[in-house]
Order: structure tokens, then sequence, then C-alpha cells
């Protein structure tokens, strides 16, 4: 600014003094010169800074575009990793159970054989003084004969029948995965009635509530999943009827209630898996 407004001065005093020396204009039109040439050079400098920071800036988008998307995948893989752990421990604790019900289910067999054969009269067989007993009869402490009962189909106590809970419940869901809904209903309240303190019972219930939400009719699904959650409270099954109530919910086309049931799991059962699935639910009612 010092300088333009040194040659403006300049210029000025030229024009005031009228005529100046030849010598005084030269000098003046070559300092002119040199700053208009110096004022080139700092444009082009500074076009060339200009050009060197959009190189860096292009540069440095595109390293911070690079690091976005590393980003970006190492978190998709690390949640896809997280997903198939906990898939694994989902399948490694249906596994546990299903051998604590296989357990449970031996002993109530035991016991009920148990209770059945000390429920049964001694058979006695009277013989005439000096006869021998015919084949066929049976005495006292003597095993049974070919043909006659024995341990593998004696009558439970009150005439019913042994039912072995683990074939009861198996029946009861291949009916279930073959459609048979209404047959499978039957077969898990059979259950809950004949073992309702099984470590299957709550499965049963939920399997109940399957049932009738796989056949359309929502408001029994509603039914059963509540049952879940008020008659097995500490069960594994509990998050899994609180997501299947917020899916029924849906279905009726009651979002609200879809949306606690989902907020439920998430907040009640953070480590669940279904957890998970409620979260993705979530983001999907987002704005209905």
């Amino acid at each position: 600014m010092k300088q333009t407004a040194w040659v403006v001065g300049a210029a000025l005093s030229l024009v005031v003094a009228g005529a100046s020396p030849a010598a005084a204009a030269d000098k003046v039109h070559q300092q002119l010169m040199a700053e208009i040439r110096m004022l080139q050079e700092q444009q082009q400098q500074l076009q060339q800074m200009m050009g060197g920071l959009a190189d860096t800036l292009k540069t440095v988008t595109a390293k911070l575009d690079d690091q976005t998307g590393a980003n970006r995948k190492a978190f998709a893989d690390q949640k896809l990793q997280i997903d198939n752990v906990a898939e694994g421990v989902r399948v490694l604790r249906e596994k546990a159970d299903d051998t604590n019900v296989r357990l449970s289910s031996v002993s109530q067999e035991l016991e009920a054989v148990r209770q059945a054969i000390s429920s049964m009269p001694s058979p006695t067989v009277s013989v005439p003084p000096g006869q021998v007993p015919s084949p066929g009869t049976t005495e006292p402490g003597t095993a049974p004969t070919p043909g006659t009962t024995g341990v593998g189909n004696v009558p439970a106590p009150g005439g019913q029948p042994l039912i072995s809970p683990q074939k009861l419940f198996d029946n009861s869901y291949s009916d279930y995965t073959g459609g048979q809904y209404d047959l499978a209903i039957n077969g898990f309240n059979a259950f809950i009635a004949s073992f309702p303190r099984s470590d299957k019972a709550d499965d049963a219930q939920l399997n109940i509530g399957n049932a009738y939400y796989s056949a359309g009719k929502y408001r029994e699904a509603l039914d059963a999943y509540q049952k879940v959650i008020a008659n097995y409270p500490q069960s594994d099954s509990v998050p899994i009827a609180y997501y299947k109530m917020g899916l029924t919910y849906f279905e009726l086309k009651q979002t609200d209630p879809a949306r606690k049931a989902f907020e439920t799991v998430i907040q009640k059962y953070p480590t669940a898996y279904e957890a998970i699935l409620a979260k993705q639910r979530l983001d999907s009612l987002k704005g209905k």
C-alpha cells in the first residue's frame, strides 16, 4: 500500500509540475515498471502457494476418505464378529439347556418308575401243600416270566401310563415345525400340565405363543407370551417373549406397544441376542 501511495504521489507531482525534465520522467517510469514487475512476481508466488495448498488439501481429503472407509469397514467387521459370537453363545446355551432338560427328564422318569414299583402289591401264588408250582407262575421274589408285565410298561400311580417329558416335548415341537399348530398347542399345554417344574416348561409356553403367532392368532399369542414373563420371570425365555410381543404388536398395527416391548428387551437384557434384533426393529420404526 505504501508503494502504491508513493507511485500515485509521484504521478500527481508530475502533473502539478506540468513540465519536468526528461531524466526525472524516465526515472519515475522505471520505478513504476519495477513496482509493476514486483507486483506480478508476488501475484505469481501467491498463485503457486494457492496451487500447493489446493494439492495439499486434496491429498488430506483423500487420506481422510480412505481412513473413514477403513474405519467403517472395521466397525462392520467388528459388528459381524460380535453377532457371530452372540449367535454361538446362544447355540451353546440352547444345547446346555437341552442337556439339562434331558437329565431332568431321565430323573423324573426314574422317579415315576420307582413310585410305580413301590405302589404295586407283591404278587402271591397259592400252591397246594406238596404241589410244585407249574411253569408260568411267579413266586414272590422271582423274576417275571417272558410275556408278563415288567418295569418297562409299569403304569404310574393312578393308572396313568408313564410319559417321557422329552418325547412329549419333541412330538409337540415336531407338530409346530410341521405347521400343525393346534396339535402343537395342545401338546405343549399337556407338557406344562404334566411337568410344571421341568426346565422346558418355559420353552413350552414360549412355543405356544409362537404357534399362535404363526397361525395368525395374535391376541392369543400375546396372552401366551405374557404368561412366559409372568410364570417364568427368571428364565432365558423372557427376553425372547418380550421381543416376540413386539413383533406381535407390530402385526396388530400397534406401534407404540411394539416400540415399548423392543425397548424393554434392550434396557433389561442388553447382552441378549434379542437385544440386537430389537435395536434393528426400533431403527425401522423411526418416523412411524
